[in-house]
């Protein structure tokens, strides 16, 4: 559905307007970039790639602050998937270490590899560029996310293979209208459309 379309069926059009790159909490004087604003709305954990930024993974939050606090906390404690940055920054994913259910299955072998596990969280923490944009409607926050992870994971591009995986997404209901997101970004992000139906 273009943008004409929707003007005849009266979709509702939203503009959102991406600000970043900012640094992973933390890690700002390092990267001399600025820090994350604490805001309720959505972000998007990025590699630089080519002439932009490639998608690893969005999330939604009532405060940004609090969020990446938490990501922190379960990078740290082995409970997330660790990916070797430079590989990423090609826009290939190569694991160092699987979080989630083989994380906690795997506590032994986590403990055997901390040091090398926590270093390679570091550099991925520290490569991070995140974006980030406000939107108050907690539904619309959770359509938007579903919805930049199934373009991703329904692209044909060799990139798309990096996004994270076995995520909890909430896409569009049924009895929910459809809304047409027009991201605005001073930057060129792979994995999100200019102009995408939530």
């Amino acid at each position: 559905m273009d943008l004409k379309e929707c003007e005849i069926l009266k979709v509702e059009n939203k503009n959102i307007e991406w600000q970043g790159p900012f640094s992973w909490p933390g890690y700002e004087i390092q990267n001399d970039i600025d820090k994350i604003m604490d805001i309720d709305g959505i972000y998007l954990w990025t590699f630089q790639y080519k002439n932009g930024f490639l998608i690893y993974c969005a999330g939604i939050t009532k405060s940004t602050k609090k969020r990446f606090r938490q990501h922190t906390l379960e990078y740290k404690s082995g409970n997330y998937t660790v990916i070797d940055v430079a590989e990423a920054e090609e826009g290939k994913r190569e694991e160092i270490w699987h979080g989630w259910s083989y994380a906690r299955t795997h506590r032994d072998e986590f403990n055997q590899r901390k040091e090398e596990i926590l270093n390679a969280v570091e550099k991925q923490l520290k490569s991070f560029r995140v974006f980030i944009a406000q939107m108050p409607d907690k539904r619309g926050r959770a359509r938007f996310e579903a919805a930049i992870m199934h373009y991703i994971y329904n692209s044909n591009e060799s990139w798309a293979e990096l996004a994270d995986r076995g995520m909890s997404l909430s896409k569009r209901k049924k009895n929910e209208e459809p809304i047409i997101i027009n991201n605005i970004a001073n930057v060129k992000f792979y994995g999100l459309p200019n102009v995408l139906e939530i």
